[in-house]
This record gives structure tokens, sequence and C-alpha cells, in this order.
């Protein structure tokens, strides 16, 4: 069962309704097949109009929307072969990151990203997918091995933002995160990133600073989340619609402001309607990418990465 959006109730009760009828026309000699068939026409289209002009913060809730396919859904449905690998090897495990080798379109990559998790558990243990120091560091890590095996480096962005506890603070976030950074933009192999559900603040641009951008469709990516601006700005998280208009969070906005370099599509209704059209779409997309930069020596590939970055916000 999918679960709507409060901004989808019309086609949630439409969606009722069929079920109702579905229901009535089992085991029963009434033939109301025409008029499911109406209903489930004029659901598709409620749908395709609705999501055709999504305000900013509706797209932020269908970001972060609990049935939204995360990294491991994407592994298991655009990746083969995946074989994770763990640790930093300078402190311990940090699931909210997930990396590996995995084959991608018959190529060897490196796959690092943020999970979310999808029930309570699963959450939990992935610490909603806001990383640790640890976390960053096992990326720098994968990182430095996909460089030295020659094999390029796709990232799935997805977080709210780094874990900003104590315990965190402890442990070098900042300069993990800074360092991160760092690694993604010396790589001497292709990167290609995406952002897949919300990309927050510096806890995504750590595994997103690749020398090429993508971001689906209903994503969002900006520096904090719209309820943190709205505090800041406002006194209140109550102003979050506003805030989530004026920080052009959208890949729409943000591939007029040239921070992002392609939109890759969504399925009607958004990604968590059809994962696994969506992984395909994603994987064709990665796939184009890669093969666009695989002619490029390593100091292009540097090179390439600083004038991108160096360019955003130039007139």
């Amino acid at each position: 069962m999918i679960s709507f959006l409060d901004f989808e109730k019309p086609i949630a009760e439409l969606e009722s309704r069929i079920a109702e009828l579905r229901t009535t026309a089992d085991g029963s000699d009434l033939d109301i097949g025409g008029e499911i068939g109406r209903l489930e026409k004029k659901s598709a289209q409620m749908l395709a109009a609705t999501y055709a002009k999504l305000t900013p913060w509706q797209k932020t809730q269908v970001a972060r929307h609990p049935q939204r396919p995360h990294l491991v859904d994407y592994i298991r449905l655009a990746f083969t072969d995946f074989v994770p690998l763990a640790g930093d090897r300078t402190f311990g495990e940090d699931a909210a990151i997930i990396g590996g080798l995995a084959m991608l379109d018959g190529r060897k990559v490196m796959v690092i990203g943020h999970e979310k998790g999808h029930d309570t558990p699963s959450r939990i243990k992935h610490n909603f997918g806001s990383a640790k120091p640890e976390g960053y560091r096992k990326a720098i890590r994968l990182m430095g091995m996909a460089s030295k095996f020659g094999l390029p480096v796709v990232s799935l962005v997805d977080t709210a933002g780094a874990f900003p506890g104590v315990e965190a603070e402890e442990r070098g976030q900042a300069e993990a995160i800074a360092r991160s950074t760092e690694a993604c933009l010396a790589l001497g192999v292709p990167m290609v990133a995406v952002i897949v559900g919300e990309g927050g603040s510096g806890g995504a641009i750590a595994i997103a600073a690749a020398n090429t951008v993508l971001m689906l469709e209903h994503a969002v990516y900006s520096v904090i989340s719209p309820e943190g601006a709205s505090s800041i700005l406002w006194r209140t998280a109550d102003k979050a619609a506003d805030a989530a208009t004026a920080m052009k969070v959208t890949a729409q906005d943000l591939l007029g402001l040239k921070v992002i370099d392609a939109i890759v599509p969504e399925p009607s209704g958004g990604a968590h309607r059809d994962p696994a059209a969506t992984a395909r779409t994603l994987a064709e997309a990665v796939a184009r990418e890669l093969d666009a930069l695989s002619g490029c020596s390593p100091s292009e590939l540097v090179r390439q990465r600083e004038e991108r970055f160096l360019a955003i916000g130039s007139l």
C-alpha cells in the first residue's frame, strides 16, 4: 500500500473508491470493470497533474517519503555483484554510509552512499542516514581504494545532514567532512554523484563533490533543511514552506543555477511508486556520464571538478 502525503488527499480518496469497487466486484456478478477503468484513468491523470506542479515544500515531502527507495534498494535494483566494505580503520563502522565494490552496466565501480532505513529498527541502525566521522572516513578509505585500482566512484546522496551529536564532534566531525570533500575533489578517477532524496549541508557535499552531479526529479538539495532555515530566519519552524521556496532547493531550481548538471526523471507520482523503474533510469543516466568521463586523464578529471565548483554562482 502506498502512503499518501497531505497534498495527495484527493488522489487517496479516489484510490480508496477504486479499492472498494474492486472488493465489490470480487465474487459478484456485477460488471463494473468499465467504471473501475474510468476511475483508474482519472486517478492517473490527477497524479500526473499534481506532480507536474509541486511546490518546493511538497517536493521536500516527496523526497522524505517513507517508501522512497534508498541506497540499499538502488544497490539491489541498479547494481550487481555488490561486495560491501566496512570500517574506517581508525574508530569503527558507521552504518549511515554504506559502500563497496559493484558492477554497473558491465563496468566495475565503487559505490558509496547514505542509507536511511525503511522501518524503525533499520532507521535506528543506520542513524536515519546521518553519518558520524567514521562514516566519512570510511568513504575516504573507499575513494582511495577506487583511485588505486582505477575504479570510477558512484555516490548516492540521501541525508538530512551529518550527525550533530557530542560524540561526533569529539571525534572530529567537521574535519572528517572536510577531508571527505577534499578526497572527492582530488580523485584521479571519474566520479558521478546523484542526489536521490535529501541532500543536506556538508553531510551531503562530503560525498558529492563529483565531476558530474545528477539529481532525481523530486529530490531536494540545500545547505540547511527548510525547517532549520525557518527557525533561524523567523524563529519558528512554521515557515518551512516559505523557506523551501526562498532557498531554491528543487532540482529544477538548482539546474538553472548550475549547481547540478542534469535531472533524472522519476515515474509519475514519484520514485516510491516504481522503485525498479527509477533504478533503471538512474543506472542509465550514471552509465552515460561515466562513459563521457572515461577518456579523461587523472589531471583532467581533477581540473574539471575544480572548474565546475568554482564556476557555481558566477555570472
